[in-house]
């Protein structure tokens, strides 16, 4: 049984049903198995004899599968609509990242620097370089992030590993361009401002600095699951 419903669960997934359904499923099909097992052995039937017995009443892979990939309403979204949860979602969760760490580069420069004029000045304060140091590595480490887990969510649900690299492309192409912008809201106030903003390079160096270091990222994202698709897949064929 326990392959009957590894097949089924991949078959499940690849058609775009949800995993936490799938779950569900195939939880209840293992205790309806149970309950056929113990229905077929009170009928005398060996312990063998009861199994193959009880698998054939549950019915095979493709009739189960179809039970639950006829409903529309059990198959996730990034199967119903994967150009919005990889292309807009990507681009959300970017921003959600770099929102927090402006608000954490913001909240450092009221409390640590109160009296400069820009946040981006040297610290000496172990708590203050500590503190720093997380914003500064959810503002670069954001796009990663999110590129891993638009790829964590493809695995899951078996998407085409088109619909990651798409999202991962306009996240890199974002983050690329992604600056920040710090000032004071008026001369002498404590209270400053942080903004982010997409410029493009006004030079060829500048222009290619950009695009290299959006193609680091994307590479840096994407590598991590391309090594796991190949590894998936010739696990199937050395198992087939």
């Amino acid at each position: 049984m326990q392959k009957r419903l590894v097949e089924l669960r991949e078959r499940l997934l690849r058609a775009g049903v949800a995993p936490r359904h799938v779950r569900r499923y195939l939880s209840e099909l293992a205790d309806h198995l149970a309950d056929l097992r113990v229905e077929e052995r009170r009928s005398g039937r060996s312990l063998a004899e009861a199994e193959a017995a009880a698998l054939e009443r549950l019915g095979c892979v493709e009739e189960l599968a179809q039970a639950m990939i006829a409903k529309p309403e059990l198959h996730g979204w990034s199967a119903r609509a994967p150009w919005a949860v990889f292309g807009i979602g990507s681009v959300v969760g970017l921003a959600v990242a770099y929102t927090a760490a402006c608000t954490i580069l913001w909240i450092g420069w009221k409390v640590f620097l109160p009296g400069n004029e820009s946040p981006f000045v040297p610290v000496d304060d172990g708590l203050a370089v500590a503190y720093f140091g997380l914003g500064r590595m959810l503002y670069f480490g954001a796009p990663v992030l999110v590129g891993w887990s638009m790829c964590v969510l493809a695995a899951r649900q078996r998407i085409r590993w088109m619909w990651p690299a798409v999202g991962m492309a306009v996240v890199a192409s974002i983050a690329g361009m992604v600056q920040v912008h710090a000032q004071r809201a008026d001369a002498g106030s404590a209270w400053g401002h942080v903004s982010l903003g997409l410029t493009v390079g006004t030079t060829q160096a500048a222009i290619l600095g950009q695009l290299a270091y959006a193609v680091s990222l994307f590479v840096a994202a994407v590598v991590p699951y391309v090594v796991w698709r190949l590894r998936r897949e010739r696990a199937a064929q050395g198992s087939a």
